[in-house]
């Protein structure tokens, strides 16, 4: 039984996917199969909130680098490391260094992943709260808590500065 495992390619940024579709199309090619068996561009879901509009987005993981779990032998390195837009594997010299179990889980996302948030709003922002109980009302953003999808500002309540809590798609950011 070959010794398949999982390797590190870098290629150019930009070029993720065109190496993927690259590298799949030479193993169909060349009829290796059986020892180049996966390609893979690591991508997380973000929610990202732009002018109050929540919009969820594919983005990748690891620019620059993609995972190809392979049988490693002086042919199927040849195909890999000749497939445009590769520079080469990740490793020593010309050495490819598979990657641990543990690695494979924390890269490939085997476990769950958890949702992260992109705002395009940061900790000292002024905003504009543009529905709900406080609409119309301007403050600095004093803390985002993207697990709550939250921002909390200050508002001024019988003559006190109090921070208030805003859903982020309640709020923009005043240009």
């Amino acid at each position: 039984m070959a010794d398949i495992r999982w390797y590190v390619v870098h290629t150019y940024s930009g070029y993720e996917n065109k190496v993927k579709t690259n590298i799949e199309q030479t193993v169909i090619n060349r009829q290796l199969e059986e020892r180049i068996r996966e390609v893979r561009v690591p991508v997380e879901d973000v929610i990202e909130v732009k002018n109050g509009v929540r919009k969820k987005i594919s983005r990748k993981i690891y620019p620059g680098y993609v995972l190809v779990n392979m049988e490693m032998d002086d042919d199927t390195w040849y195909v890999v490391r000749n497939t445009r837009g590769v520079t080469g594997f990740v490793g020593p010299g010309s050495k490819p260094v598979p990657l641990t179990e543990e690695e494979v889980d924390k890269y490939l996302g085997t476990k769950e992943t958890l949702e992260a948030v992109n705002t395009e709003f940061k900790e000292g922002d002024l905003i504009t709260v543009v529905s709900g109980a406080w609409e119309n009302t301007e403050g600095v953003i004093k803390k985002i808590d993207t697990k709550k999808q939250t921002v909390t500002i200050n508002v001024d309540m019988f003559g006190r500065e109090t921070p208030v809590e805003i859903n982020f798609s309640d709020v923009k950011v005043v240009k």
